[in-house]
């Protein structure tokens, strides 16, 4: 099915050109099972709104600076290394980000601080916070040029801007 020019120039006024990739499916899927119009209209918005939300995602996901996707479902639970489970499948209930509490994670090279701390932050990310992940060397360094340039005030901002900041060691 073709869409006509007018219908195409009406969705991208409208800020819906996201629509246009889809449509076509929609409108055969609707016509093969015969549905009603409000029902179509309303499969055709939903079709945009998670497409606006995987983009949202994706954005929020690339602006945290994480250097490989590591989600808790990744997270390997048969690892020989002891720590309260409990309490740390309850940090991915996020609570802690309405509360303005800190986390940290403690423990010898190798135990997986990192990993919980990306796949924590990716949680979050997932839930619509902002997140910005960075590594401590970078980050000093970060702090030490933007005090050689002047420009301590828009750092510090940068840092304190997002609802989590992960800094690893």
């Amino acid at each position: 099915m073709d869409l006509s020019q007018s219908l195409k120039t009406h969705l991208k006024r409208l800020k819906l050109s996201g629509l246009l990739a889809t449509l076509p499916d929609r409108v055969a899927y609707a016509r093969k099972t015969k549905l009603p119009e409000l029902e179509f209209l309303e499969l055709v918005l939903q079709d945009e709104v998670d497409r606006r939300d995987h983009q949202n995602l994706a954005l929020r996901l690339d602006r945290a600076g994480f250097e490989e996707e590591q989600t808790l479902e990744g997270f390997d639970w048969n690892a020989p290394v002891s720590f309260d489970r409990d309490r740390v499948r309850d940090l991915f209930g996020l609570g802690f980000l309405e509360r303005h509490e800190d986390v940290i994670f403690l423990g010898p090279v190798g135990v997986g601080k990192t990993f919980l701390a990306c796949a924590l932050g990716h949680a979050a990310c997932r839930a619509g916070s902002q997140v910005l992940f960075l590594r401590a060397d970078r980050l000093l360094a970060a702090l030490h040029q933007a005090r050689a340039d002047h420009s301590t005030e828009k750092a510090i901002r940068r840092l304190l801007a997002p609802d989590l900041l992960i800094i690893d060691d």
